[in-house]
């Protein structure tokens, strides 16, 4: 269903799934979807607090290749994006669904069994190709259900269930290496992704409707992803998404490093550091949800973007009067402040890229998520592997990436006024 001229785009349900389609209630839908999209902030987060043991056990020399598990993971994350949505449009979404948790279980039980760090390297690369199912067809499917406003609030809802992930993931993976070793952290992970298969398979039926499924060949796939990079809002809205979670990436890769072993020395407290940032990003997501309706995605996302931008600024210029070793409680500050904003941004750049592309929604999420999911993790391991000791080089990774998706922003709407338009 196209939006309006006005933009205005309010209907709840489109027509892209079966009539008379009985599937889980609202709270459900989002439960369900944000568990499926959550699966991957579990996988990268909770096993965090076992960076020291990791490097214990195989004797890794240099603490910034840790930082490798979470980029081997994102790797191939990005690249089986390309996958999941074509499939997805043709076979529909559930096969591919439960294709892509089936590899996932099998890289969760190798990296379990790992006996070398090359070997967990491989098994992390395993799991993002089987955790990429989750974000793309999560996305495919709120596409198939809602758009417009709706869609942007379903968005959010479901980021912000999935963003309380990250505050409660390092603790879990704390607790866990009370009670034995790290592998246990990965067990964890086994079970989720099998709760998460259960509750899937047996309470959401098929959303895409067999009038709307595309053929699975190249030149489909390539006509998708014509039409996806030809749409300058599509095209630039995933910009601006894969460069603002580039400042994500930066931040999880480096964290460890410095609030642990590299710099603050928290120790037990890591975690509880690492939840007060993602806390700020949970209440943008709840807020974000409740004014999107009434302002608009476009207004939230550049009013997030430009107060992003600013912050990071008034962040860098901090960090360099205390020369990159800024007193603990400053830094969780700003970035707390930082990923507040963000939360403004993301979740509304993601439906503004997804709107124009409904015909094409599994294709579609497959190569905006293969581009931003690239991109971010590009960004991200250009940040974490600059670590020096200080926090300088995360403060200017955060100012140059939130600028570039200011630019970007701009460049999106060609000099067009903040909320003019908005939808």
């Amino acid at each position: 269903m196209a939006s309006s001229a006005s933009g205005e785009a309010t209907s709840v349900e489109t027509t892209r799934t079966e009539p008379g389609w009985a599937g889980p209630g609202f709270v459900e839908f989002v439960a369900l979807m944000a568990l499926m999209m959550g699966l991957t902030a579990i996988t990268i987060d909770s096993f965090l607090p076992a960076f020291p043991a990791i490097q214990g056990d195989f004797a890794v020399q240099d603490p910034n290749r840790l930082q490798l598990l979470v980029y081997v993971y994102m790797l191939g994350f990005g690249i089986a994006q390309l996958f999941y949505g074509p499939v997805s449009d043709g076979t529909g979404r559930r096969p591919a669904l439960i294709a892509g948790i089936g590899i996932y279980l099998a890289g969760t039980v190798l990296a379990m069994l790992a006996p070398s760090f090359e070997v967990l390297l491989l098994a992390r690369a395993i799991q993002g190709i089987g955790g990429a199912a989750g974000r793309v067809l999560a996305v495919a499917i709120v596409r198939d259900r809602y758009e417009g406003r709706d869609m942007a609030r379903v968005m959010s809802f479901c980021m912000m269930v999935f963003l309380i992930v990250p505050i409660l993931a390092p603790s879990m993976g704390g607790a866990i290496l009370l009670f034995g070793s790290w592998r246990l952290i990965f067990g964890a992970m086994l079970a989720l992704a099998l709760v998460t298969l259960a509750w899937f398979g047996t309470r959401l039926p098929e959303t895409l409707h067999p009038a709307f499924r595309r053929p699975v060949s190249a030149r489909a796939i390539g006509s998708g992803i014509a039409v996806t990079v030809g749409t300058r809002t599509s095209l630039g809205y995933a910009t601006a998404l894969g460069l603002t979670t580039g400042c994500i990436m930066g931040y999880v890769g480096s964290a460890q490093a410095i609030f642990d072993t590299g710099l603050y020395h928290l120790g037990a407290l890591f975690p509880v550091a690492f939840a007060l940032i993602a806390g700020a990003m949970g209440v943008a997501t709840l807020i974000n949800a409740r004014l999107v309706r009434r302002l608009g995605m476009r207004r939230l996302a550049h009013m997030g973007t430009v107060g992003l931008f600013a912050v990071a600024c008034l962040q860098l210029v901090l960090m360099l009067a205390f020369g990159g070793k800024p007193p603990v409680w400053l830094l969780i500050a700003t970035l707390s402040a930082c990923q507040f904003l963000m939360s403004f941004a993301m979740p509304n750049f993601n439906a503004l890229a997804m709107e124009p592309l409904a015909a094409i929604a599994g294709t579609a999420s497959s190569f905006i998520g293969f581009y931003t999911t690239l991109l971010a993790a590009f960004c991200g391991l250009l940040v974490g592997q600059s670590f020096d000791g200080t926090v300088t080089p995360l403060a200017v990774g955060y100012c140059a990436l939130s600028g570039l998706a200011l630019a970007t922003v701009l460049w999106t709407e060609r000099g067009r006024l903040f909320g003019a338009g908005a939808r």
